[in-house]
């Protein structure tokens, strides 16, 4: 139960004093429903206006504070014109425009023949000075109201700057003061204030001196990766405590697929059998993430973990998230698993009633060993005799719940996740705190770099060179367009309007694939185009993942200026998957920003699937690089990636020392620690810990 301090915390915003059920529907609308959710919503920028008592061309179109002298006003004479209202600041006149003005309310707001101090934009127009709109309007003795350094916050529509803050003071009077959770010496240290006077500093209330906003909002950010680094380290400890069955393989179906193979494995696919096969060994539920660059070898690391479990007498299930994965897949393993006896099934959603059952018959009866799907594989109805391996590929499809969904098919199954795209160190913490982590270093004998280039989208020659000499060595290509069809709202190329430029050009061996295609129709080109009757595949990121065409060796990526880093290290990724030389062209539209200028560059410099993460991760922010509602990243509110990198090893670190010291989180600290979980919403896993 949350504790009785929290509790006005979580009180409505409908509640607030002063604020009526219209402006708490907006106020919920932008930060949430709880009076929380408005504290911990961070404003976006800050503004400062300056004390001024005369205009000058020194404060041209700044924000600015000055007393003016009420002079007369001026009704518009039609709807569309503006009232103004002419007053003097000094000797100097200055005029106050408003549109879509009540008449009535502005005469009781700037009475004529008074002094009145007012906040806002100045401006010149015509050469005469105005203010359109001040922010604030109010007689000296008020002046105090008008903050010198304000918060700007992200509004919507009919939300004023000035109710939000009017909610905001109120919802801060609720704030209680909480027991202390940090580490003291920690404390001392970082030299952080106290929960609530953090909290007041992130929202500059008091006086703003030197960083003491960036230390309360740095206290508070480590707040919240300790509620998180907390609760994973919690969850993966009950997975431990809960227990799994030891799946020990005698390696009969292992060595016979593995002599059957026309390639030996890398060091580092060996490794992580090795370390699967000694996770699964374990009275232990295996929770494993193995992460690999693109083309670093997963699929065999999958596949002979799925034997680990096959020769023990279980069964395998293989989610990926798309069907054109989960078919190429099906279609990677089954020679290599049907030459050693081991059946291998396929079920997605897009299978027919007779089609599945029996597909269906042959899971729940245990003659199927191995079945690769997609999400149809956990819907009810799909039952599993012995289910013993849950194998995800390309997990970061998948949010944290969908993964903790899946784990409840079968009596405490293993888990490996599978991971092509790689992820910073930082996200590894944030995301699969209650993960072991397996990496593939290294890439299959025989690979080459893929040699990157950047030219302008308009040099359509040597691109045409490119993908013509490609097609004289007998070599496919991929066209990767960002639209699927001409808009008028953009330039950007379009797939279906490329795909028929590239067919006058190359003729009739060009295919299409995209998005809005069904699925019959997509895996039917992706057929043609694998077995090479097709020479150019144009395409939207359909094909970013998992698609394997070791005959491409030409990648084109229009507009590669709109791309992520990591989506355009995955696209690269889908050609140098044989030994032939690559080579991937970027094309962009100039002029180019910053970021987009680094992107490229990077591309250009380094095919590190690990250091482009990094970069990406740096330039984008977590929350860009992962898609938080996609990838499970939790939602911060106050903790930033990378800029927050070093709290999130700290908290990491005293979480586990805190969870050795105080399993139970008991005693003083204990109990504040259950109220940050608490306070953070981390509210199972203090179910965990009383479930013991």
């Amino acid at each position: 139960m949350r504790p009785a301090i929290l509790n006005p915390l979580f009180t409505p915003v409908t509640d607030l004093p002063g604020i009526g059920p219209k402006s708490a529907a907006l106020i919920e609308r932008v930060a949430g429903p709880h009076v929380w959710d408005l504290i911990r919503a961070q404003p976006n920028r800050v503004q400062q206006r300056t004390r001024i008592t005369e205009p000058t061309d020194l404060y041209e179109d700044q924000l600015v504070t000055l007393p003016l002298f009420v002079l007369q006003h001026f009704a518009p004479r039609s709807p569309k014109a503006p009232y103004r209202v002419n007053c003097m600041a000094g000797e100097t006149p200055v005029q106050l425009v408003f549109f879509n003005a009540k008449g009535p309310w502005l005469q009781g707001q700037l009475p004529q023949r008074e002094d009145r101090i007012i906040s806002g934009k100045l401006a010149r127009f015509n050469g005469n000075w105005q203010i359109t709109h001040p922010d604030y309007m109010v007689p000296p003795e008020e002046e105090e109201t008008i903050p010198a350094v304000e918060p700007i916050y992200p509004l919507t529509q009919g939300l004023t700057s000035r109710v939000w803050n009017k909610a905001l003071a109120a919802a801060m009077e609720l704030a209680p003061d909480l027991p202390e959770w940090t580490d003291p010496s920690l404390q001392q240290q970082q030299k952080w204030p106290g929960w609530r006077e953090s909290i007041g500093r992130v929202h500059f209330q008091g006086e703003i001196e030197g960083n003491r906003r960036t230390e309360g909002l740095r206290r508070l950010a480590y707040d919240e990766l300790l509620a998180q680094q907390l609760s994973l380290m919690i969850v993966r400890e009950r997975g431990r405590r809960r227990g799994g069955h030891p799946l020990v393989g005698d390696g009969s179906l292992s060595d016979r697929v593995r002599a059957n193979l026309p390639f030996t494995l890398t060091d580092s696919q060996d490794g992580a059998i090795d370390a699967v096969r000694s996770d699964m060994g374990r009275a232990q539920r295996m929770m494993r993430l193995i992460m690999g660059d693109v083309g670093s070898g997963k699929t065999m690391v999958a596949l002979f973990s799925a034997l680990i479990a096959v020769e023990a007498g279980a069964q395998v299930a293989i989610m990926a998230p798309t069907e054109i994965l989960a078919r190429q897949l099906h279609a990677n393993l089954f020679d290599a698993l049907n030459k050693v006896g081991v059946r291998i099934d396929i079920l997605t959603g897009r299978d027919k009633a007779a089609a599945r059952r029996p597909v269906l018959a042959g899971c729940a009866e245990g003659a199927i060993k191995i079945l690769i799907g997609t999400h149809a594989l956990f819907q009810e109805g799909v039952d599993f005799r012995n289910l013993g391996l849950v194998i995800i590929d390309e997990q970061h499809r998948f949010g944290v719940h969908q993964r903790l969904a899946l784990g409840q098919k079968g009596d405490a199954p293993h888990m490996l996740l599978m991971s092509a795209t790689p992820i910073p160190r930082s996200m590894i913490l944030a995301l699969y705190g209650d993960l072991d982590i397996s990496k593939l270093l290294t890439k299959p004998a025989g690979r080459q770099p893929i040699k990157t280039i950047v030219k302008p989208q308009d040099q359509w020659g040597e691109v045409a060179q490119a993908l013509s000499r490609a097609i004289k060595r007998g070599d496919q290509s991929y066209w990767i367009c960002p639209l699927v069809e001409e808009t008028e709202l953009t330039t950007l190329t379009a797939a279906e309007e490329r795909h028929a430029m590239l067919k006058q050009m190359f003729g009739e061996r060009v295919g299409l694939v995209h998005g809005r295609m069904k699925g019959e129709e997509k895996d039917a080109v992706m057929r043609r185009f694998k077995a090479h009757e097709l020479d150019i595949l144009v395409a939207t990121t359909v094909v970013e993942v998992g698609v394997d065409v070791p005959n491409a060796t030409v990648m084109v990526i229009e507009h590669a200026e709109r791309f992520g880093l990591a989506q355009l290290h995955q696209l690269r990724g889908r050609i140098g998957r044989g030994s032939k030389a690559s080579t991937c062209l970027l094309l962009y539209t100039a002029p180019l920003g910053e970021t987009a200028r680094s992107r490229l560059s990077i591309m250009r410099e380094s095919n590190d699937g690990f250091v482009i993460a990094e970069e990406d991760l740096r330039l984008r922010g977590a929350g860009d690089v992962m898609g938080t509602r996609q990838s499970g990243l939790p939602d911060m509110n106050f903790a930033s990636l990378p800029e927050h990198n070093d709290l999130l090893d700290i908290a990491q670190k005293d979480a586990q020392l805190t969870l050795n010291k105080i399993p139970d989180l008991a005693g003083p600290r204990g109990e504040a620690l259950r109220t940050l979980l608490y306070l953070f919403e981390r509210e199972q896993a203090i179910a965990f810990l009383e479930a013991g």
